[in-house]
């Protein structure tokens, strides 16, 4: 109930980016389902071993979006080259020694651009298409707040599947309002692989996604040390570096396969709190109930029917949410002048490059295009260059 929502709008985000056809659409959705599933078994057989929640990953959706003009081959080589790249950092023992590069400022303001350059997405499903713009902007507004709203007064279990209940009663209404015109078939059953990719490396897309692996990284890492204080789990080094080293290979055959990889989660400690239960083998359950899905479209072509405007004010939802823990980092410290610049200028950068349009990307060189063009990696080389150069503390 936690995971699907989460799951079916990523995908229905990616999917949109990539193809018109649903039935296309419905295949790429399918093929997330089955990694998603894959990756968490292999995380709660021989990785982590954690009672961790995975999923698409938010900050690949933004290198995936950021790299639309570039071609699907070489979008998912370099999802692949980054899942290989991951998988190293992890074996070589590399990890703690990053850790001193991504200090708290730069996890925060990281966190804050997620959000941020991602709201150029989010804006698109609202608007489009543009006849039924007003009406989807005043839908999205009401319904956004009334999220808030809810969610003020719920508690237990029934806060922690908001998302999802949010979800199905957004959809019935907006349907309710405008329902759609035709149905699209797709098979009853079906196996969730196509034939893999052809393998392209392209070296400026493949270090934008390096990039953004990185963050991927901080994210991994979080997730695995937030349940440390609530399980005490025992050799906790030693499930973090398998725990990574899954992540990158689930990215390697992700990009493999041509879909969004995947990463830990970091709302399973609220789960856990919520419902007093920390055993992994309820996860095993619902990843195997995620690859069954995968093999059944008309189950994913039926929620696949989610309105735009729905997927977009969820994304909203969470984002605020996204931006609310990295505050809390934020202030968690005494904060100067000299922080609020370091995190400022990142993000004015990445939301100035996010927006910037269509026609004048078309004026750059195509060669940089995966970079310049990438709002949340010139973010992220623009806060390590603040942290790290120009406000770097002298001992």
């Amino acid at each position: 109930m936690i995971i699907l929502p989460i799951v079916i709008i990523t995908g229905k985000v990616v999917a949109v980016l990539h193809f018109m056809d649903f039935a296309k659409q419905v295949e790429y959705i399918q093929k997330i389902f089955f990694i998603t599933g894959i990756a968490m078994l292999i995380q709660l057989f021989f990785g982590h071993r954690l009672p961790l929640v995975s999923g698409p990953s938010m900050i690949l959706l933004i290198g995936i979006a950021a790299s639309r003009g570039s071609n699907f081959n070489s979008i998912y080589s370099a999802v692949l080259f980054g899942g290989v790249f991951l998988t190293i950092l992890a074996i070589t023992g590399m990890i703690s020694r990053l850790s001193k590069i991504f200090t708290q400022k730069v996890v925060a303001t990281i966190l804050l651009m997620v959000a941020f350059t991602i709201t150029p997405t989010i804006l698109n499903l609202i608007v489009n298409p543009y006849h039924l713009a007003f009406m989807n902007f005043c839908f999205a507004l009401i319904f956004l707040f009334l999220m808030f709203v809810v969610n003020r007064f719920l508690s237990g279990i029934w806060e922690a599947t908001h998302i999802l209940w949010a979800t199905i009663i957004g959809s019935i209404v907006y349907l309710a309002i405008n329902p759609p015109q035709t149905f699209p078939e797709v098979n009853l059953v079906s196996l969730p692989l196509t034939k893999p990719i052809s393998i392209v490396f392209d070296p400026i897309l493949v270090f934008s996604f390096v990039v953004c692996f990185f963050a991927v990284l901080i994210n991994d890492i979080g997730s695995l040390q937030s349940v440390g204080p609530i399980i005490n789990p025992d050799k906790m080094g030693a499930r973090m570096t398998r725990g990574v080293t899954v992540t990158g290979i689930s990215n390697m055959l992700a990009g493999f396969i041509g879909v969004i990889g995947v990463v830990n989660y970091t709302l399973s400690p609220g789960v856990i709190i919520a419902t007093k239960n920390a055993s992994r083998y309820t996860l095993i359950f619902a990843a195997l109930v995620l690859v069954v899905f995968s093999f059944l479209p008309i189950f994913l072509a039926i929620i696949s029917l989610i309105p735009s405007v729905v997927v977009a004010v969820v994304l909203t939802y969470i984002m605020c949410s996204q931006i609310s823990a990295s505050l809390s980092i934020v202030f968690k410290q005494g904060f100067k002048f000299e922080d609020g610049l370091t995190i400022a200028l990142p993000i004015m950068l990445s939301i100035l490059v996010s927006f910037l349009p269509k026609e004048a990307l078309e004026f750059f060189p195509s060669v940089l295009l995966p970079i310049l063009g990438n709002g949340f990696v010139m973010g992220v080389l623009a806060v390590l260059f603040m942290e790290h150069v120009v406000f770097r503390e002298r001992n």
